[in-house]
Formats: C-alpha cells, sequence, structure tokens
C-alpha cells in the first residue's frame, strides 16, 4: 500500500473591497481559494492579485500569505491527503503554470457567472481562485466536488468531505506558530 501525501486548500477573506463584494452576493466568510504544498503556508499558489496594490492586475500567483494583503485575514486551512500519483499531477499542473505564467489571466467573466450560478464561456488560461483550485484538483484526478470547475465557490470547497478541517480563525496566528501543538495533533 502507497502512503498519501498531503496538499492544503486554504480559504481566506482579506476584507478588501472585491472580497467585501463577493462576500455581499455569496454570503460566505470567506471568499477566497488557495492550493497550498504545507501546513505552514510556505509554498502557496492562486489566481489572484499580481500586485497586491492593484486589484485590476491578476492572474496566477504564487501568493505571499505573510504578506501585507494577508496581515488581517480570516482563513481555513482543509487538508487533502492523495496518492503519490495525484500529488505528481498537482505538482506537475502548477510547475506548468508557474512556467507560462505570463499567459494567464483572472477570470473576471467567470465570477460575473459564478454569482449568477451560469456557467459563461470558457476563456483558455483563465481562472478564477476557486476554479483554479477545483481544476487543478480535477486534472490529477481527485475531484473535490460534483460539479463543473467553472461553478465551484469557495463555499462549495468549504463543504466538501473531501477536505478535513484543519484550522480555522486568524491567519496570523496559524502563521505565528501559535497553534503548532493544535495542529500537530490533528495532523497526526
Amino acid at each position: 500500500m502507497t502512503s498519501e501525501l498531503e496538499v492544503y486548500v486554504v480559504l481566506t477573506d482579506t476584507g478588501t473591497l472585491f472580497t467585501r463584494t463577493i462576500k455581499w452576493f455569496t454570503k460566505a466568510p470567506l471568499n477566497h481559494a488557495s492550493i497550498a504544498f504545507d501546513s505552514g503556508l510556505n509554498e502557496v499558489y492562486s489566481f489572484g492579485r499580481k500586485n497586491p496594490q492593484n486589484p485590476f492586475f491578476a492572474g496566477f500567483v504564487r501568493e505571499n500569505m505573510r504578506g501585507q494583503l494577508f496581515a488581517e485575514a480570516s482563513c481555513a486551512l482543509y487538508r487533502c491527503r492523495v496518492h503519490p500519483a495525484a500529488y505528481a499531477k498537482i505538482r506537475n499542473v502548477i510547475a506548468e503554470m508557474d512556467q507560462n505564467r505570463e499567459q494567464y489571466r483572472y477570470n473576471l467573466l467567470g465570477v460575473i457567472g459564478l454569482l449568477f450560478n451560469i456557467q459563461l464561456i470558457k476563456r483558455d488560461y483563465a481562472y478564477f481562485c476557486s476554479e483554479f483550485v477545483a481544476s487543478v484538483f480535477e486534472k490529477s484526478g481527485v475531484h473535490l466536488v460534483n460539479k463543473s470547475s467553472f461553478l465551484v465557490t469557495p463555499g462549495d470547497l468549504e463543504n466538501t468531505q473531501k477536505l478535513e478541517l484543519v484550522y480555522e480563525g486568524s491567519l496570523q496566528k496559524l502563521l505565528n506558530n501559535r497553534i503548532d501543538e493544535e495542529i500537530g495533533k490533528r495532523l497526526a
């Protein structure tokens, strides 16, 4: 039997105007989704702001969870255990996106469709955050939710049985290792 590896899904609320607008529509407390390869959130990827000061310049990003954009964020950290082959595919999909990051754009049309629960046209090389998370897992053979990745919300990720809640609360508290013992117990 092959041992499973861990990939994390991070849901956050940064409190920005864009997030507050999405929150108004979704009524969900956390409206940004990312993929992390460690529980310390040192390697985190998503579709979001390329420059924290400019919400209109967005696409594929390696997120700095210790940066100003996330300074006051609340979060939920979820763990997904996957087989090594699926883990390798997730890594490969993200590596390919990272190597070609300039061709990827933020799928604002997709977000608008999502807010009204309608699937608009699929744009090549364009994702919104939760679509990215669902799509990367899907490409690895792990289906987190039973719907098209074009219509996956952070709330859908929060409610899937494929993810296990590890931590919920202040992102800074998580990053400051004030809950190491609690995470250690849950990860064991």
